[in-house]
């Protein structure tokens, strides 16, 4: 579906241009809106305001503290306090809900000694960071969840704090709302080009679908899994693609009778209670970079794929029925799977917000107030976030995440 154009820009300048209106277009609006050191104008430029084809559209909303790297414990631990105080965070707007979290954890299985010291790892990363991790037998889990199978499993990990599932929806709704409020400007438009500087040191303008040439201080790529080409515009490439990621709610014959941890099958499937029902996903095992309007499904995956993992591991899910089904795009750092934050080495007015490899929801409130500090002041104040910079891409280093799901 192509959506029309609506509207031109107020204005022919902004301080801020941002590219992409979704969760994380979304957040670096809405943080720069409540900076009271941020007095700029804030241009945010979406080429589709029904975001049907967006990641935030297909997302499965999940937060956790169980990474390999701290500064990703760092980065969700800040959106647990983000969301658990949303009210406080808005202002205490009264219209504002509160939202809960639905923290049955996550619930990582190793089946290999390389797995399991894995874990071990990384729980000794999280526990630095404060996480709640707790690392488990196969008796522990069974005595807490006895419906698994765990004849092959020789160490779990699980973390009920701060860990689960979260209304995601209603954060990027209320973000987008409370910015419009203050004075940030949204326009329906696509960025078709992008004009740099004779020196090569900065973006001078961007150019709309429309026509429209609008001048600016700071271009934002925060365009999902299409990050790649709009980086492009400017001469730059960005080792971020999308692949596609398929999600599939089924109900069961006989339910659980507790919650289901967002379980991470050695196979690679995860399942996790979603209300009355259960939900599970999975990567297809040929995973190539797709076009950013290819959201075919390839039914192939839950006959062949996803469904025998979760009976083999869950045996009363041997009668499930799908009652929903969708494909979303993962915006995949080819790199290292982690995200791709801050100015560019060179265009330093150009900034990244890119490369999330699945995990962008929960990190998206990090991510907002980080570029928001950045555009203001120049530096990170908060939490630095100078270890995902676009740095480490230039020189081919990776800061490899190894808990991507």
């Amino acid at each position: 579906m192509t959506t029309p154009l609506s509207g031109t820009p107020n204005r022919n300048s902004y301080d801020v241009v941002i590219i992409g209106g979704a969760m994380m277009g979304a957040s670096v609006a809405w943080f720069l809106s409540d900076n009271p050191d941020f007095n700029g104008s804030v241009l945010v430029v979406e080429r589709d305001p029904s975001f049907e084809t967006s990641s935030t559209a297909h997302t499965n909303s999940c937060m956790r503290q169980q990474f390999s790297e701290s500064i990703n414990v760092r980065i969700s631990q800040f959106c647990a306090e983000f969301v658990t105080n949303f009210r406080a965070f808005m202002g205490n707007d009264g219209r504002v809900p509160d939202i809960p979290v639905h923290a049955f954890g996550y619930m990582y299985l190793a089946d290999t000694p390389e797995a399991a010291d894995a874990l071990r790892a990384a729980h000794a990363v999280q526990s630095a960071c404060g996480a709640g991790t707790q690392l488990l037998t196969p008796d522990k889990i069974a005595a807490a969840y006895p419906f698994y199978d765990l004849d092959d499993i020789i160490l779990g990990a699980h973390n009920p704090v701060d860990e689960g599932y979260f209304d995601g929806g209603t954060v990027f709704d209320w973000w987008r709302r409370s910015a419009r409020e203050r004075g940030v400007e949204t326009v329906t438009n696509e960025v078709v080009g992008i004009t740099t500087n004779p020196a090569g040191t900065g973006v001078d303008s961007v150019t709309l679908k429309s026509g429209e040439v609008i001048t600016c201080g700071t271009v934002v790529n925060a365009s999902g899994p299409r990050a790649a080409k709009t980086a492009a515009m400017a001469g730059l490439h960005l080792p971020v693609e999308p692949r596609k990621r398929y999600t599939f709610v089924i109900d069961a014959a006989k339910p659980l009778g507790q919650d289901l941890p967002l379980t991470v099958d050695p196979s690679g499937v995860h399942i996790r209670t979603d209300g009355t029902y259960y939900m599970v996903g999975c990567a297809p095992d040929d995973d190539p970079a797709v076009e950013p309007d290819d959201f075919a499904e390839d039914f192939t995956i839950w006959e062949q794929k996803a469904w025998p993992a979760i009976a083999t591991r869950i045996p009363q899910f041997e009668a499930v029925k799908v009652v929903n089904s969708w494909v979303g795009h993962y915006a995949y750092n080819t790199l290292d799977q982690n995200a791709i934050v801050g100015p560019h080495s060179n265009l330093r007015n150009f900034l990244f917000v890119n490369g999330f490899s699945g995990h962008g929801f929960q990190q998206a409130p990090a991510m907002g107030r980080g570029l928001s500090e950045w555009i203001t002041y120049g530096e990170y104040r908060t939490l630095d976030l100078s270890p995902l910079g676009f740095d480490r891409v230039a020189a081919g280093n990776p800061l490899r995440e190894r808990a991507v799901i």
